[in-house]
């Protein structure tokens, strides 16, 4: 029996004004198992106007009040894990151990962080500056947010959005990816019963619903992570009424891995930093730049535990990732791969792994030269490129000649040359002797083309304030 999913628009469930739907499919078989609305300019109209509605009463709540709101849906999507999990993985395959562990419970924990921090805005001291007269600052809400989440984390890059936003007394009107609504939906039933109707919308749909979305004139800021082309069209809508933009775009992370470097380690962890969710993260250890003098040594280790690395079912615990999101998806993996030059060789995996569904054998790629495709633009799959540096500039010279700036990795046992890279590599994140850790407390964010502003930390928080400067006579 096919599951209906709806849009959430001023505290009730509703369909597509219009009627329209969008298929839903497993990504474990391909087939369709379900259908969202494929909403329009109507429907995101009526998700603007319950927003705007709603923000002056969710503005003028105190911090103490938002906070606790929050920390309610810490608590109720706590006690909704499993629904939440299973809602994910139906949209994903992902496996459900690692959704439980590694995804729902650092989102939660996330909501947690921005309760607090919804009680810790800081700003300059009030003074006089000018004599007779007395400057404060204010930080307010920006108004309503018009927030796109992508494919490849759905659960976890909705609640990037809306904790931050809702902290900071904004009102939302979120869009999951076409292909996976079922978690925001959920999210939608659980916080739906806590907020005021209004502040949290969710509309189901496709690009163009989303860019209906960041083109309305209500919103004062646009929020998305998805694909470098995807946040230019936002930057460039928005423009045009000169909206607030915040964009968290492509990555093309490089691991820098030294001579010196414990080389097991290396390998143990960036096959994680590499494959995990299929490697459809941005951050994901996706480009490995190896010291020529450990090169075929490490390629041989990083080829075997490539090897050994298993992709599967939901239900099945020994699997790190299940299949890529889409047909469109295993199309591009896929194609990558066909395109490669004569001198690239496949040393481990390189093919689609059975017939059903969208399965991608955990894969590993060496002799590649700096302007190979592979190299440059971002695959999005369970696919890692090595190569061969000699000294420490060069490092740094191929680590940054792509488009990308979101993050990277050095591993060594020098702590100057740790703190030199640290210093050189030109991206949002530098992990030493490590790869893809997060916590809520440190900024996510990156630079040149993989956007700008930050998520996670105080400072994702601030990017959903603005700044008033409040002057006033000492004079009677």
């Amino acid at each position: 029996m096919s599951t209906t999913f709806r849009n959430y628009i001023d505290g009730a469930f509703a369909d597509a004004s219009d009627g329209r739907t969008l298929d839903v499919v497993d990504p474990t078989t391909g087939e369709v198992y379900a259908t969202s609305p494929l909403s329009g300019p109507a429907d995101v109209d009526a998700a603007m106007a319950a927003a705007a509605a709603a923000f002056p009463g969710w503005r003028d709540t105190t911090p103490s009040v938002r906070q606790r709101a929050l920390l309610k849906i810490a608590d109720a999507m706590e006690a909704r894990a499993d629904d939440l999990v299973a809602a994910e993985s139906r949209d994903t395959g992902k496996p459900l151990h690692l959704l439980r562990s590694d995804e729902l419970a650092p989102a939660i924990d996330q909501i947690r962080f921005f309760a607090g921090a919804a009680r810790m805005l800081e700003g300059r001291s009030a003074g006089e500056y000018m004599e007779g007269l007395t400057s404060i600052i204010r930080r307010e809400p920006v108004g309503v947010c018009a927030q796109v989440a992508p494919w490849n984390y759905p659960l976890l890059m909705a609640v990037w959005k809306f904790a931050p936003a809702l902290a900071a007394g904004n009102a939302v009107v979120l869009k999951p990816s076409d292909t996976t609504p079922a978690s925001t939906v959920l999210l939608a039933e659980i916080i739906g019963q806590i907020l005021p109707k209004g502040v949290f919308n969710v509309v189901c749909g496709d690009r163009e619903t989303g860019r209906a979305m960041v083109e309305h004139p209500t919103p004062a800021m646009a929020s998305i992570t998805g694909s470098v082309w995807a946040g230019m069209q936002v930057a460039e809508s928005a423009a045009k009424d000169v909206k607030r933009v915040h964009l968290e775009l492509g990555g093309k992370a490089p691991a820098v891995v030294f001579e010196d470097a414990d080389l097991a380690k290396a390998v143990d962890d960036l096959v994680v930093g590499g494959f995990f969710n299929a490697g459809q993260d941005c951050t994901a250890a996706t480009r490995v730049l190896v010291h020529e003098s450990v090169h075929d040594e490490f390629v041989s280790a990083l080829a075997k535990a490539a090897a050994d690395t298993k992709t599967g079912l939901p239900d099945d615990e020994d699997v790190l990732y299940g299949p890529l999101n889409n047909a469109n998806q295993l199309a591009q993996v896929t194609g990558f791969i066909e395109r490669l030059p004569a001198h690239a060789k496949v040393e481990a995996g390189g093919h689609r792994v059975g017939d059903k569904g969208y399965f991608y054998a955990p894969t590993v790629v060496s002799g590649l030269r700096q302007d190979d495709e592979i190299v440059q633009q971002e695959v999005f799959g369970p696919v890692m490129t090595v190569q061969s540096f000699t000294d420490e500039a060069q490092a740094v010279e191929y680590a940054n000649g792509v488009e990308y700036a979101l993050a990277s990795s050095v591993w060594t046992k020098d702590h100057a040359r740790a703190m030199r890279m640290s210093k050189n590599l030109d991206f949002g994140c530098v992990w030493i002797n490590t790869h893809m850790a997060l916590v809520a407390e440190m900024p996510h964010g990156g630079f040149k083309k993989s956007g700008y502003g930050k998520d996670l930390s105080a400072y994702g928080f601030e990017d959903y304030t603005r700044i008033k400067h409040v002057m006033t006579s000492l004079d009677d």
